[in-house]
């Protein structure tokens, strides 16, 4: 019997139909082993030791696949063919070893890029054995994030209240995303006119624009005013104009390359609108394989462009069967990878079958979709190129003073564009090159005709500031930038919306304040972690370390010595100087010039006090000096940002039609509110923003929709108690008798009816467990560093909580529990235990003093000089 493991249960599947019955195929179900989430999982003062722990969930399989191998005669590792898939392949061999499952087993190494019958079973016939090289580089990799993460988050929990983590790639994509967005804030709008005419020469009518007046060049943006533009109207009005030349210009157009990974994320998210973590969810299954049909495409993490010669031949095939020998270039298309490591320089992303159309398979949705882009581009790929006739009208003035250009083109012959053409990504107004006004077919024209203006136009615009990123863009950016690698971008926009320091809006990236922050922060003490010369260049050594060209402990060593450092410079600075840091850093920024000599740090409220950035638990904010006085507060967001989000702090939304009261917006400490005072009521009656909704899109008519808040929505049928929804810490939610459930958004709470009401309720104490009997946790991350009790992730009445020993820590709002981790949990643990009053008579310390945990070896924090190279 021969054993096959692969990752996925779908691989295992498909893999199994191939094989023979001497074969058992099982599967990891993914990474079966991770560093644990607590200090000391690397040690840099022990050679970068890394303690490795099995994941709880993998145990049961991993112990199915070691009596598996008891048993076999061959162990085939047949994860994918990268370095994660490697990296699974070591792990799983690790467990298995350290089981002693394999004794004189023979072990080898398979990769297949594509889930087919023939691909499978050439893979099987030339194995080889684990390339350590790649998985150095994971190691190196893997470590690399954790020293990052366990090192520079505690210095942000400290200093930086509301700060989740930082990481080493996630934090350079935050501030691709913040730097982007102070861009647009420091940009002025720049009024332009546009001149046009429609003009006939012996011809129907046909649009030109103009390019010269008073004898001089226009370009887009060279006449600033009414009166300029007015007086060229009049030049064109006036002036003797005829058809001075006409050329015609045949111009050539490729089709794309096929699809890699960061190409297929780009352009997923351009025609399909799917986020890249949707896009490589559809890939993985379309490349595992669906029901009877195998694998449908190739591996879907790759940086490199080459097509099999299998492929191309098919893909030229189907070309001219569907579109006729014209179609077909003369010699195969081959295209060149731009990657600097071949590393992960696999086969483009393409059908396995080019002959199986889109229309042939019956697939769901996303799939469906999605195969259908990747079919396309790689028949357009290997597609004759478009021809197009581009055609430039130059009329000008008997004197020479005034000049229009008209300017289209005709599609001689579409080639690929028959079958697909590529997105493009919004482009700044203004900006534009000619070409984007050839799309117009021209009349047939002389030179030498006379030309009439029939209908002169002119129009006012204003240029506009650089788009924000979209997924598809920041990918863009990122792969232009050399940061991340292939399999990484998903994972990376996904941490970076997890961590709240980013929200999406219209598919746009926007940084919130405490991504600004921490953005700040890092460029002001960590200022060469954060450069994008320097991720790249890292990302380029771990390449090197693939290709056996550096040493994996040697890269860590030269890392690590500097930037711990700095993580210990930080860390001993005071917040009140690392706030007054953030103030001169960031004062341009969140204090911009008035531009009438006033001090534009001074508070709009009150006039005497001065705005400087503050912190509470909830993140950073700006504040008055004499609070508590002035309590005037707004986001950290500039005054004069484009989205309203940080218009003024404190304003009036309206008044409430029904009370006459005045409904007012107010940004306090803990966040953006809505409040107003019902006649008669000593308090005035007050509703938080929900998650999603920005101070800048309030008005009045979602201001009365919250402050209805709490509403009934009916008795409960067993014990005739009001059910009621309302907007709390944790969200959404309905109430009956001390039971609280959440629903899925604000929406549902002004809509939920008493049927949909009852049934959640239902749900919730159904998942709650009785008297007396312990509550399952929700997660288990692992001991106590300091105590040796258990951390746990639980499930409370009034929400989530995270429980160690006797201390329970609320989860502050927002924060998902299932993705906690131990680095988080900590500080949350020991807020809780540092604010909990002593109880008479006690004068021990916490129980952790009777029973001294396990000596442990040296944290990654601890003072210690890494061993030179």
């Amino acid at each position: 019997m021969q054993l096959v493991i692969v990752e996925s249960p779908a691989k295992a599947k498909t893999i199994n139909k191939y094989l023979g019955s001497d074969y058992q195929v099982l599967a990891s179900y993914g990474h079966v082993r991770d560093l644990p989430s607590k200090d000391g999982s690397v040690l840099p003062d022990d050679d970068f030791a890394m303690s490795w722990e099995v994941d709880a969930r993998a145990s049961k399989r991993l112990s199915e696949i070691a009596e598996a191998a008891k048993k076999a005669d061959r162990v085939i590792l047949a994860t994918d063919p990268d370095r994660e898939g490697e990296a699974i392949s070591w792990h799983v061999l690790e467990v298995l070893t350290k089981k002693k499952a394999l004794k004189d087993t023979d072990v080898q190494r398979v990769t297949f890029n594509a889930i087919t019958k023939s691909a499978v079973l050439d893979a099987m016939a030339n194995p080889r054995q684990l390339d350590m090289e790649l998985v150095e580089a994971y190691l190196a990799r893997r470590a690399l994030d954790y020293l990052v993460g366990f090192t520079l988050s505690p210095v942000l929990w400290r200093k930086l209240p509301g700060a989740r983590s930082a990481g080493r790639v996630q934090s350079v994509a935050l501030r691709i995303v913040v730097d982007r967005e102070m861009e647009i804030e420091r940009f002025r709008a720049q009024e332009y006119w546009s001149v046009e005419a429609d003009v006939t020469a012996d011809s129907p009518p046909f649009t030109a624009r103009l390019v010269k007046h008073a004898g001089k060049r226009v370009q887009r943006l060279d006449i600033k005013d009414e009166a300029t533009a007015s007086a060229a109207r009049s030049a064109i009005e006036a002036a003797s104009l005829s058809i001075r030349a006409i050329e015609k210009k045949p111009v050539k157009r490729s089709p794309a390359p096929p699809f890699t990974t960061s190409t297929l994320q780009q352009e997923a998210s351009r025609k399909l609108g799917f986020t890249a973590q949707r896009t490589m969810q559809a890939a993985q299954k379309l490349y595992e394989g669906v029901d009877d049909q195998g694998g449908l495409i190739t591996y879907m993490r790759t940086d490199g462009l080459f097509v099999s010669p299998e492929g191309i031949a098919q893909a030229r095939e189907v070309v001219g069967q569907r579109f006729g020998p014209a179609y077909v270039p003369g010699e195969p298309r081959y295209y060149k990878s731009k990657a600097k490591n071949a590393q992960e320089a696999h086969e483009a992303i393409r059908p396995t079958n080019i002959a199986r159309a889109p229309e042939t398979l019956r697939l769901e949705s996303d799939l469906a979709r999605l195969y259908e882009l990747i079919w396309k581009r790689m028949v357009a790929s290997q597609m004759e190129n478009a021809r197009l006739d581009r055609t430039t009208v130059e009329i000008e003035s008997a004197d020479g003073q005034t000049g229009l250009r008209a300017t289209g083109q005709v599609v001689a012959f579409d080639g690929f564009m028959a079958v697909y053409e590529e997105g493009r990504d919004e482009r700044q107004k203004g900006a534009e090159s000619e070409e984007d006004d050839d799309s117009t077919r021209l009349p047939a024209l002389k030179e030498g005709a006379t030309a009439k203006p029939e209908a002169i136009r002119t129009e006012q615009h204003f240029t506009e500031p650089p788009p924000r990123f979209s997924e598809a863009t920041l990918v863009k950016k990122l792969e232009e930038l050399g940061i991340g690698r292939p399999s990484t971008y998903a994972s990376i926009l996904t941490t970076l919306r997890d961590r709240e320091y980013v929200r999406m809006d219209k598919n746009r990236f926007y940084p919130e304040d405490k991504g600004r922050l921490v953005t700040a922060f890092l460029e002001q003490f960590f200022a060469r972690w954060v450069e994008y010369d320097f991720t790249a260049a890292l990302e380029t050594r771990l390449d090197e370390v693939s290709a056996g060209d550096l040493n994996w402990k040697v890269l860590l060593r030269d890392f690590w010595t500097d930037f711990h450092a700095a993580t210990q410079a930080a860390g001993e600075l005071r917040t009140s100087a690392i706030l007054d840091h953030l103030n001169e850093a960031l004062g341009p920024h969140i204090f911009p010039d008035k531009g009438d000599g006033s001090d534009p740090r001074e508070c709009p409220l009150c006039h005497e006090g001065q705005l400087s950035l503050k912190t509470s638990r909830f993140g950073a904010f700006i504040g008055c000096s004499r609070y508590p006085e002035c309590r005037y507060t707004r986001p950290v967001a500039s005054p004069d940002a484009t989205d309203g989000s940080a218009e003024g702090g404190d304003r009036q939304l309206g008044v409430d039609p029904e009370t006459g009261q005045p409904v007012e917006l107010k940004i306090g400490r803990f966040g953006p509110y809505v409040e107003t005072t019902p006649p008669g009521a000593e308090k005035p009656k007050r509703s938080s923003l929900p998650k999603g909704w920005t101070p800048g899109g309030m008005d009045l008519e979602k201001a009365l929709r919250l402050l209805t808040l709490p509403r009934e929505v009916g008795p409960h049928p067993e014990d005739g108690k009001m059910i009621t929804a309302g907007l709390g810490r944790y969200g959404p939610f309905v109430q009956h008798a001390g039971t609280y459930a959440n629903v899925s958004d604000i929406e549902e709470v002004f809509e939920v009816g008493l049927n949909r009401a009852v049934a959640l309720l239902a749900e919730k104490r159904a998942g709650r467990p009785g008297r007396g009997s312990a509550a399952a946790p929700l997660k288990a991350l692992g001991d106590h560093p300091e105590t040796g009790e258990p951390v746990q992730v639980m499930a409370g009445r009034f929400g989530p909580y995270v429980k160690s020993g006797k201390i329970n820590a609320t989860l502050p709002k927002g924060m998902d529990p299932e993705a906690l981790t131990m680095e988080e949990a900590l500080p949350l643990i020991a807020a809780k235990a540092a604010s909990a009053p002593a109880k008479k008579g006690a004068a021990k310390k916490p129980a952790a003093k009777k029973k001294p945990a396990a000596k442990k070896k040296p944290a990654v924090k601890a003072k210690a000089t890494p061993k030179s190279a």
